[in-house]
């Protein structure tokens, strides 16, 4: 199913939201004291002892500032940190005084600490218990669920030691030859993306040994791909939910009467084209290729939606976000993509985003019974990659003043201005479930307060009675979507609130999922101090979270959005053209023509049999 452009998309310039934006800019505006972050009190000192005192200070500072820009000129204080090659760096146009630099190393040091545990307790464990100091396998041998998943972190970090033992152990140890079921989705976003990022960032930042293969992590996966293809040999093309790596049989899911969700179905393709245009081998390319709003299960025998459960996130948060980074990926040579982006987009703003009360905070709610029936206020943690995504959407992937500029304008529209507006306030909502909670962490799941308060009720800020959450809902898993966005979010609008609100956020992370002993874990209960911990040490953090707010404090010249795109377990791939050798289809059109042509009225027997319509799809296509 898809959804044609509203003609009554919401207003972005109604009194209710002005309503907002004014009481926004009152508590978060450009002033001294950052939101939530005071430095230090004002003091009004009138005596001429104070004013002298305060002369030499400012003397003082002056003169140290001088000597420290002086130092800084001659490069005494470069970290250690990746230096990208020309072709991977912009000049940056942002300056800011916080010594991001020294946040940036902060984050690498809780990076380190974390895989010093790791590697101290669980080496080569696929599941790491940071508390108990244990680990185990998903599978019948290690699957490399933790290592690949964060060789590109320690690339980009410029963590020699740790990468070099862990290239080892990927070379000499991992085996993905084994009668073990794996998720699809999982394994192709985390250990196939993991790999093929691994393999890009190696060439780029010129990690390879002079004594090693340089094409291993390309080997390796290779033949995990391999494995997975059996997986698409559905009737309907459509993914099975797992797959055995060693028979490459797919199997259906266990749950939800065999279906596979849409998030699983659908967020294959970048791993799976980039595969393709290193290998030349157009196989992976078309696996990958078939596939509003749609529902978040789908049938791998039939091809069709199941139910009518609509939500941005678990079970679908995906499948929108690779829309628009496919278009991204191919040098935006497959406008199919952007239009079912825009589709969707516009499908959501339609029918569910909402506005809580009594701060009007705009959430992203979900419909349980499918279009036309009530909207739950309820969000999970994973739609905070939505204000990302709006954003990158937007702007594709340019700093916002220069896609305004694009093309004289002309790809800038209403349509990306309130795009953009509605990544800003996605953002905040996002920001706020972190800090209206005890430990300054965000629930696993929050709900909004959409009881609108009687006529001339006067409404005063207080995100405490807007955000609601459950005692189910209360644990936090280290989870990376809020700080995913708030890093896309500064590099695209140079707004250094966002990566304030990031560094708070990083603190609560050190303070109260830090582990005695080493290592850091999930919590049960952030709603309380001191948290419960869970004895579970997500690979994301160190794929995902970590890397994010690495990237946030880093300069903004690393990696730019508008030549890498991230796949959904942050794993960084380079866009490029479409190989001329492949072929160009645009599979959504074919199966359009097939609906209308299979529609369309049987004309008598006796006439003779109309040629079949070029390049309609033989197989049943997925929705669109």
């Amino acid at each position: 199913m898809s959804f044609s452009i509203p003609k009554n998309v919401p207003s972005f310039h109604s009194a209710q939201r002005d309503f907002e934006n004014q009481s926004w800019a009152a508590r978060f505006g450009r002033q001294k004291d950052l939101p939530l972050y005071k430095d230090k009190p004002y003091y009004n000192n009138s005596s001429a002892v104070k004013r002298r005192m305060g002369l030499l200070r400012k003397r003082v500072i002056l003169t140290v500032a001088a000597l420290l820009f002086f130092a800084y000129w001659l490069g005494v204080f470069s970290g250690d940190g990746v230096t990208l090659p020309t072709n991977l760096r912009k000049p940056s146009v942002f300056s800011e005084k916080v010594d991001w630099d020294e946040r940036r190393e902060k984050v690498k040091a809780v990076m380190a600490e974390s895989w010093a545990a790791y590697e101290r307790d669980a080496w080569g464990s696929d599941i790491y218990g940071p508390v108990s100091r244990t680990g185990r396998q998903m599978g019948s041998q290690a699957l490399g669920w933790i290592i690949v998943d964060a060789l590109d972190t320690l690339m980009i970090m410029n963590l020699t030691t740790e990468l070099s033992h862990a290239r080892n152990w990927v070379e000499n140890t991992l085996n993905y030859d084994q009668d073990t079921d794996v998720n699809t989705f999982e394994t192709t976003i985390r250990m196939l993306g993991g790999l093929l990022s691994a393999h890009y960032l190696q060439e780029v930042l010129h990690l390879v040994p002079s004594d090693k293969n340089p094409d291993m992590y390309l080997e390796k996966a290779t033949k995990l791909a391999d494995s997975l293809l059996g997986a698409y040999e559905s009737p309907s093309g459509i993914p099975y939910a797992s797959v055995n790596l060693h028979t490459s049989q797919g199997i259906v899911s266990h749950t939800d009467g065999g279906a596979s969700s849409t998030a699983e179905a659908t967020t294959l393709q970048l791993e799976m084209k980039y595969l393709a245009k290193l290998t030349g081998e157009e196989m992976y390319w078309e696996k990958a290729e078939k596939d509003g709003l749609v529902p978040i299960f789908i049938s791998p025998i039939t091809g069709e939606f199941r139910g009518k459960e609509i939500r941005l996130g678990s079970r679908g948060d995906s499948y929108y976000e690779y829309l628009i980074k496919q278009y991204l990926q191919t040098k935006k040579q497959e406008d199919v993509y952007k239009e079912m982006y825009n589709e969707a987009m516009s499908g959501m703003k339609k029918h569910i985003i909402g506005k809580s009360h009594p701060s009007h905070l705009t959430y992203v709610g979900e419909l349980p019974d499918g279009v036309g029936g009530k909207v739950s206020p309820k969000m999970d943690h994973l739609v905070c990659f939505v204000p990302g995504m709006l954003a990158l959407g937007a702007t594709e992937g340019r700093p916002v003043e220069r896609a305004r500029k694009a093309a004289g304008g002309k790809t800038w529209s209403a349509r990306e201005e309130q795009d953009l507006t509605l990544a800003k306030e996605l953002m905040h909502t996002c920001y706020q479930m972190y800090a209206v909670t005890e430990t300054g962490l965000a629930p696993e799941i929050a709900y909004f307060n959409d009881e609108v308060p009687p006529p001339g009720t006067t409404e005063v800020i207080d995100y405490k009675k807007d955000i609601i959450i459950k005692p189910r809902d209360t644990h936090n898993l280290q989870r990376p979507e809020t700080v995913e966005s708030l890093f896309v979010m500064w590099r695209l609008t140079g707004d250094v609130m966002y990566r304030e609100w990031g560094w708070k956020i990083f603190e609560a992370f050190v303070a109260h999922t830090k582990v005695e002993g080493g290592g850091y874990t999930s919590l049960g209960d952030v709603t309380q101090v001191p948290a419960s911990k869970r004895d579970n040490m997500e690979s994301f953090w160190l794929a995902e979270t970590l890397k994010y707010l690495y990237l946030l404090f880093s300069k903004d010249d690393i990696l730019p959005l508008d030549e890498v795109v991230f796949n959904t377990e942050a794993h960084p791939l380079p866009m490029f053209d479409t190989p001329a050798h492949f072929t160009k289809r645009n599979w959504r059109k074919e199966a359009k023509a097939k609906e209308a042509k299979e529609a369309a009225p049987k004309k008598p027997e006796t006439e003779a049999a109309a040629p079949k319509a070029a390049g309609v799809a033989e197989k049943p296509a997925s929705p669109a």
